[in-house]
């Protein structure tokens, strides 16, 4: 487990403080894939930077199985590095290097030997499959084929740990996807503990098992993706879930309604069994309402079905209300859109 207890980071710039971390309290669970993610300027890759102690902090302890690395002296502290891998958004290859001379660079530092260091190396080229780019040059390389790369370095010392700093920002929708199908068998085979920051919520949906939401130097909201996804309280975790999962319906859609009874429209939320059961057609039968609906979509997070519906309900009140305490008792989560109109 790694934890992060009263961490702040300041700096001194041109004689002002800069606080770029306040107070934080953070665990992220052993074995997990944890994303930290934040608009630009939150203090997330400063956190991350915080983990293997490429910054130190000003205040407070990191916590890493128990250990306090912020106590530990230079020798033990580099011998705890080893054991954390680290992949970068612009992958940080040598350039006048070929990838197998690029990922045999952290064993040669070590002292792995010759043999060792072939071994191991076949091994990385296999598991990212790119043994036929083994005399390759990064110029010869895809972005994604660049970021295999980088992985498979991260990896040559058996981490226990691996922290990712905006590692797919610089890629396409498509490699994006492949890189993080290659974090998650990594994380699933091997068990290393994965730390992403992001500012890309779509990233987070695919992978992560908890998110920790930062804003201006804080922590301000942190959970399961699921619990975040399907309830976040704060308005900025609410504007980076809206990029994935629709919050609101747009005020030109409810302009267009030819019924104008704003009250009556309801954002309708599905989560695990209830998504897939068919609560709204019981709903239908069992109460004499009219159902107009608006907008619907599914998503799958970590494993668990998140359903969403605008919908308009028209009857008489009591019965509308009946209606929607029914959703409710058969697990759908159900908010009204009273107001949404501007």
């Amino acid at each position: 487990m790694i934890q992060f207890k009263n961490i702040s980071k300041h700096y001194t710039l041109k004689g002002q403080t800069v606080h770029a971390l306040k107070q934080i309290n953070l665990e992220i669970p052993e074995g997990s894939i944890f994303g930290i993610i934040g608009y630009s300027g939150a203090g997330k890759s400063t956190l991350i930077r915080l983990i293997n102690l490429l910054e130190r902090p000003s205040e407070g302890q990191i916590i890493i199985n128990q250990k306090d690395f912020t106590a530990l002296d230079a020798k033990t502290l580099r011998q705890e590095r080893a054991n954390i891998g680290m992949i970068f958004q612009h992958f940080n290859l040598m350039q006048t290097k070929t990838v197998a001379e690029n990922i045999e660079m952290p064993m040669r530092l070590l002292g792995y030997s010759k043999i060792e260091r072939k071994k191991r190396l076949d091994e990385l080229l296999s598991f990212i499959d790119l043994e036929h780019k083994r005399n390759a040059y990064p110029d010869e390389l895809s972005g994604g084929q660049k970021q295999r790369v980088g992985i498979a370095r991260a990896l040559t010392n058996h981490p226990k740990i691996l922290l990712c700093d905006e590692a797919t920002s610089a890629l396409d929708p498509q490699t994006t996807q492949s890189v993080l199908d290659l974090l998650k068998k990594i994380n699933k085979e091997q068990n290393i503990t994965i730390v992403m920051v992001t500012h890309e919520m779509d990233v987070i949906e695919k992978v992560c098992d908890h998110i920790a939401v930062m804003e201006a130097g804080h922590v301000i909201e942190q959970g399961s993706t699921v619990e975040l996804f399907s309830h976040p309280k704060h308005p900025t975790t609410q504007t980076f879930i809206q990029t994935v999962l629709q919050q609101h319906l747009p005020t030109n859609i409810l302009k267009q309604l030819e019924n104008q009874h704003h009250h009556s429209i309801y954002r309708l939320q599905f989560l695990g069994k209830s998504a897939q059961e068919p609560v709204i057609q019981s709903m239908i039968k069992a109460f004499d309402v009219s159902l107009n609906i608006l907008f619907a979509s599914m998503t799958e997070i970590n494993g668990t079905v998140i359903g969403q519906m605008f919908v308009q309900v028209l009857g008489e009140a009591t019965t509308v209300k009946a209606a929607i305490q029914h959703l409710e008792e058969h697990g759908v989560s159900v908010a009204s859109q009273a107001g949404e109109q501007k």
